[in-house]
């Protein structure tokens, strides 16, 4: 089984479209989106949820009050003053370090797990969708990542299917590092633009740290052809692979607004064709038995 991760530099580049339409050409992929901390690959989607998991991870510390003594010792050694003048635990200062809890003479505090959100498992018109969403504020959204990864191979080797297609967060931080490791490829969505090229460099090498192989597309880049051509060259000089280009167009906002693909509201037209020769260019550097 192959996976491919759609990542870039920043948010709004156009993962997610190309997401949605390399679901409608592969045909026989298992999709995960890896984006927890903004999910909206199921606004295209339209998924119907088989089930639904909540996520918990941390802990925050409880004061039993009938159990307390007041001898303070837990506010004397909180180094987040989470600890109130009433011995009751403040949730939004707590650290969920258990500092108190392993000293509390009394054993007088709990120190339940968080509940920071809910995964999913979902049928779509283009198979199963792993997918989740993290609670506003909440951390650890790269164990979610994690999460979600584990449980779309899990079923992608249960269903016997040839191709995972993950829609991963942007940027370079922990999400994202959790949404690489054991990829077959990542490809990075570019913007030609000054911080384009930046975001581009930065995630690249994040991508090749990790010896994950990289190819690149260029989103939008009739706006600025320029800018365009150095990323193609860039990413080349870098050793990693151009995938294509795909120009900006209005029939990408018009599909999502129907909750489709690209492929499907408007087949015949050119930026159908362009994802579609990305999606080529794509099959054809990853391989072992992927078709289009």
């Amino acid at each position: 089984m192959n996976e491919l991760v759609v990542i870039s530099g920043k948010g709004g580049t156009g993962k997610t479209s190309l997401m949605a339409a390399f679901a409608a050409l592969a045909g026989d992929a298992v999709l995960c989106d890896a984006d927890v901390d903004a999910p909206d690959l199921h606004l295209i989607l339209d998924p119907s949820t088989r089930f639904q998991t909540p996520f918990q991870s941390g802990n925050t510390a409880q004061i039993r009050q009938e159990d307390c003594t007041g001898c303070g010792l837990c506010r004397d050694l909180c180094r987040w003053d989470a600890v109130r003048e009433d011995f009751r635990i403040d949730p939004l200062d707590c650290e969920g370090c258990g500092v108190c809890v392993w000293f509390c003479p009394e054993k007088a505090i709990d120190f339940p797990p968080n509940v920071c959100g809910e995964w999913f498992v979902s049928d779509t018109r283009f198979g199963t969708m792993v997918h989740a969403r993290l609670a506003p504020a909440e951390e650890n959204s790269g164990k979610l990542v994690a999460l979600v990864r584990q449980e779309a191979r899990k079923i992608a080797e249960t269903e016997g299917r040839s191709l995972l297609l993950t829609d991963g967060p942007p940027g370079v931080g922990c999400p994202v590092i959790a949404s690489l490791g054991g990829a077959a490829a990542a490809l990075v969505v570019a913007e030609p633009t000054v911080s384009g090229v930046h975001d581009l460099d930065r995630v690249a090498d994040l991508a090749s740290f990790f010896k994950v192989p990289v190819m690149v597309c260029v989103n939008k880049a009739d706006i600025n052809p320029e800018t365009a051509e150095t990323i193609r060259r860039t990413a080349e000089q870098k050793g990693h692979t151009f995938a294509g280009s795909i120009p900006f167009h209005e029939d990408f906002t018009r599909a999502m607004i129907q909750k489709q693909s690209i492929e499907e509201y408007a087949p015949e037209g050119e930026a159908a064709a362009a994802v579609r020769a990305l999606w080529r260019r794509i099959v054809e550097q990853m391989g072992s038995g992927l078709e289009f």
